[in-house]
């Protein structure tokens, strides 16, 4: 192989959030690519790697320059929020690695935002759950609510990446109302905006009150099952470990 391509996920944003296996790949490499945003969070403390950067919608292209660095034989990284599998450029990564035979490509993982922000509320996602996007722009959206309410019905823990935007501001809305055909309006939810960044918050509710709470595309939401609930100042999903 002429050169090696590192896929990365960064984890939430914070060095603290960042695994060591991740930092350790990172020190190696010379060029660093990735989404504008993220890429900011690095040059600190990576300040002697080249840093390649495309705004959201040009992932092909962020990709590209990403392989065809690694294909010169420099050791480079394509660097994702959170965990690289999860929403990120590792699948694309792979498919356009085929057009490039002399790079060999390595997926390192980090923690999503799932798991971040879980810790955060307490133990949300103890029993199973189902990870849903609200983004419509991959997606169609008929597909999307027929997840959200697949999920419902299986009273599946919902966990709701990137539930708002300048112009999907009801999509929460919307989704709030699919599942709460089949849960109370009382069912226990959680939001945490800006894991693991400055500026993080976090809130404990009820699924009517989170219908119409506002959110972006920094915030993460959580959406309990049946047997969710809270606990102190935690929203917990028992796993039935306790025998009563």
């Amino acid at each position: 192989m002429k050169g090696r391509l590192y896929v990365i996920g960064m984890g939430p944003g914070s060095g603290e959030m960042m695994t060591p296996q991740a930092a350790r790949a990172l020190e190696q490499c010379q060029v660093i690519a990735g989404y504008t945003v993220y890429v900011e969070l690095l040059k600190e403390r990576y300040p002697k790697a080249e840093f390649l950067t495309t705004p959201m919608t040009r992932e092909e292209e962020r990709c590209r320059m990403a392989l065809e660095r690694a294909a010169q034989g420099d050791i480079t990284a394509m660097v994702c929020s959170g965990d690289a599998g999860v929403y990120g450029m590792a699948g694309l990564i792979l498919e356009l690695a085929q057009e490039y035979p002399d790079v060999a490509v390595e997926i390192i993982p980090g923690i999503t935002a799932a798991c971040a922000g879980a810790a955060v509320l307490g133990a949300p996602l103890m029993h199973d759950f189902a990870v849903i996007s609200l983004s419509d722009r991959l997606t169609d959206l008929e597909l999307i609510w027929k997840r959200v309410e697949l999920a419902a019905q299986g009273d599946f823990v919902i966990c709701l990446y990137n539930p708002a935007s300048r112009t999907r501001k009801d999509y929460l809305a919307q989704a709030c109302r699919i599942i709460g055909q089949y849960r109370s309006p009382q069912t226990v939810c959680g939001l945490v905006r800006q894991i693991g960044r400055e500026g993080q918050e976090h809130r404990i509710m009820t699924l009517k009150e989170l219908e119409n709470w506002p959110t972006d595309m920094f915030t993460t939401v959580f959406i309990g099952s049946s047997s969710t609930r809270k606990i102190g100042s935690c929203m917990v999903t028992p796993r039935g470990y306790r025998c009563e």
